[in-house]
């Protein structure tokens, strides 16, 4: 479970999220709204990225300010643009750097990376040049990243915005067979026909807390105003 109480933030004085309190239980939740509708701050907020200028965030018992090493081995963040979230030059190293953080036996960082590697069909690139492979590649890398870790959440933030469409039916595709809990901040609407619950952002506020059923026509006709 993660909580909201009555957090806001703000950036050199501008107040950017206001008053959210939130329980977060579902399996899977949508983040949307207009850009600057705080909802990137939001998400950013669950995993320690950012601590909130006000009230308090708690991943299970951990309260994000006080235990932030410890909210992030639970709680997974992918980036929209996998260049900025991949480190290391080989596909192996990068999949490795947050594994030897953790001080993990040998066999055991071997056994997690072999099996991320043949879940997306990328044990051929183990030796490869991590900047040289496709977009879709390096989503998947990220994403990769991320799971060694075994988090308990995974964040996403636009996981589709700069694929082509084979590659966002793909990792639309990974992130429904995800078992841990997911949160995704996205533009792509079709994203959330099966989540649970969705949450609409507007000017720093929550303004829909519903299935997607009812929060996509609401944000559509929010948009067109």
């Amino acid at each position: 479970m993660i909580e909201l109480r009555d957090v806001s933030h703000a950036y050199d004085g501008k107040t950017v999220l206001q008053g959210v309190n939130l329980t977060l239980t579902e399996r899977r939740i949508g983040v949307i709204g207009s850009n600057g509708s705080g909802k990137s701050t939001f998400v950013r907020l669950l995993n320690g990225l950012l601590l909130p200028s006000q009230g308090q965030v708690l991943v299970g018992s951990l309260n994000t300010r006080e235990k932030a090493k410890e909210v992030r081995r639970r709680v997974g963040f992918v980036f929209q643009n996998p260049d900025n979230q991949i480190v290391f030059p080989v596909v192996e190293e990068d999949l490795a750097f947050g594994l030897k953080n953790l001080k993990l036996p040998p066999a055991e960082i071997e056994s997690r990376i072999t099996e991320v590697l043949a879940r997306y069909d990328l044990q051929a690139f183990r030796q490869h040049s991590s900047h040289l492979l496709s977009g879709g590649q390096k989503q998947l890398l990220a994403i990769s990243g991320v799971l060694v870790m075994q988090p308990a959440y995974v964040v996403f933030d636009e996981p589709t915005t700069l694929l082509d469409l084979r590659n966002r039916n793909r990792i639309v595709q990974v992130i429904r067979e995800l078992p841990q809990t997911v949160v995704a901040v996205t533009h792509d609407l079709d994203l959330l026909s099966d989540f649970e619950r969705v949450l609409v952002f507007d000017g720093g506020r929550i303004v829909k807390d519903a299935p997607p059923h009812e929060a996509v026509p609401f944000y559509r006709e929010l948009m067109a105003r």
